[in-house]
């Protein structure tokens, strides 16, 4: 079995001793005194056979194992830290800390779930719960969770880990990650543009402009990575008043197409084939191969996670001067869609209540700071996000915490064959409408037309 529990077991064992008769001699029938001594000796088998009691010698350690994805090493520190904290207080609740990966961590739950191997408590991220909770191998946390912490988080976060008919939550949220803008400050003084800031944001016309007056020979206004067009389209299309999937009055999810939809794709279709004020190159990479371009000035803004921050830190050249600016509003605001990281208790789990408990510690304003802090994002408790650690200026902290109220649920967060939605039709028909193959209207009847018929197969 995958834990540590010590099982005592013992065989009874006939012996027999003698020297053998020369003739065999008939067996003495059994005597009552003989009967009740067989019964005895089978009665202390079978209990010798049994578990001990949890509360019995060393059976009195509850072994958990707690699963985190945490990878930068400020974040695995702060994690293997609590871990630490919490056994040294806890002598009879001890955790091990296993280290899992954000690159394989959905087939690899998909594994331990069906082999009854999985970790008690699991981190991962809202997004990749859906098929987890429907599936049954998650728990629902309402019964297990603090008053303290339930009031903790905000009821726009809970909506990330609530699934089903019966709205059981599947996760508790605790780090979440804005999308901002990372802008050279040298460029974009010497440009005269506006600077915006959380109160007096740029529309998104407003950007387009600003990233034309950016633009100069050997330099690009704005680098788009779009490795992964899907996340970035839709959660920032939040802000123009998009959202795309819709629930009808039977709870069926429909994808729908309004004219905030199409602003933020016109937008970046606009600033690389129009103004050219946006690098095509950049189409095709994840955020991380856009730094050396940025930190080099050939791009002066690339919209990037707010964790990223900590690579600009660590690999800016000296003297690199740079800044967090909040993304483009329109009609929603600085409203955008995200999908907090979250930490799960298995449904297999002998140890709920002791996992819960944990959880807890993990998230008490103070802790949640320091994950936050490790992971260069932002807590989801309101405690933890009034923590003046996390409103500096430094490093772009206060303007990121000043966004946190826009903050809304993925607009796909809980619809089933969303990830069928995304790997065989949007991320393909974005990437194509990008770079210039097929117009607005052929994005629209793509993403519309064939979405609604992946997610007709899981809302028969």
């Amino acid at each position: 079995m995958r834990r540590s529990r010590s099982r005592s077991r013992s065989r009874s064992r006939e012996r027999r001793t003698g020297t053998p008769a020369p003739f065999p001699a008939p067996a003495p029938a059994p005597t009552l005194v003989r009967v009740w001594a067989l019964v005895l000796v089978l009665l202390a088998a079978l209990a010798g056979g049994c578990s001990a009691p949890r509360d019995a010698g060393s059976d009195a350690v509850v072994r958990l194992r707690f699963q985190s994805l945490a990878w930068q090493k400020e974040s695995v520190d702060a994690n293997k830290a609590l871990v630490a904290e919490w056994n040294a207080a806890h002598p009879e609740v001890q955790v091990q800390y296993v280290q899992g990966s954000w690159s394989s961590v959905h087939d690899q739950l998909l594994t331990s779930f069906e082999g009854g191997e999985a970790p008690d408590v699991i981190h991962d991220a809202s997004d990749d719960l859906a098929d987890f909770a429907y599936g049954g191998y998650l728990a629902d946390l309402r019964p297990l969770l603090s008053e303290r912490l339930k009031a903790d988080i905000p009821a726009a976060s809970w909506e990330t880990v609530t699934f089903g008919p019966g709205g059981g939550v599947y996760g508790v949220p605790f780090l979440q990650e804005p999308r901002v803008l990372m802008a050279n400050t040298d460029l974009l003084r010497a440009s005269g543009v506006r600077i915006p800031t959380p109160e007096a944001p740029w529309s998104w016309e407003e950007f387009r402009s600003a990233a034309r007056q950016l633009t100069a020979e050997g330099r690009y206004g704005v680098a788009w990575p779009l490795k992964d067009p899907v996340s970035a389209t839709l959660n920032l299309g939040l802000s123009a008043g998009g959202r795309l999937f819709h629930r009808d009055a039977d709870g069926k999810a429909a994808i729908r197409w309004s004219e905030g939809d199409a602003v933020v794709p016109a937008t970046i279709r606009a600033q690389t084939e129009t103004d050219r004020s946006a690098s095509r190159a950049t189409l095709g990479m994840g955020g991380s191969d856009t730094l050396p371009g940025f930190f080099g000035g050939r791009y002066a803004m690339v919209p990037l996670g707010f964790s990223y921050r900590q690579q600009i830190v660590r690999q800016a050249p000296p003297g690199f001067a740079w800044q967090v600016l909040p993304p483009p509003a329109g009609a929603g605001g600085l409203a955008q869609g995200v999908s907090p990281q979250t930490l799960s208790i298995a449904q297999d789990s002998p140890y709920k209540k002791e996992a819960a408990a944990f959880v807890d510690f993990l998230l008490s304003p103070a802790n949640m700071v320091r994950l936050a802090r490790g992971d260069w994002m932002l807590p989801t408790g309101t405690q933890a996000l009034a923590d003046p650690a996390l409103r500096t200026p430094e490093l772009g902290w206060a303007t990121g915490a000043a966004l946190a109220a826009g903050l809304r649920p993925a607009p796909a967060q809980s619809v089933r064959g969303y990830p069928e939605w995304k790997d065989k039709v949007a991320t393909s028909a974005l990437q194509e409408f990008y770079s210039g193959a097929i117009d607005l209207a052929e994005l629209e009847k793509r993403l519309v037309g064939d979405g609604n018929r992946v997610l007709a197969r899981y809302q028969r």
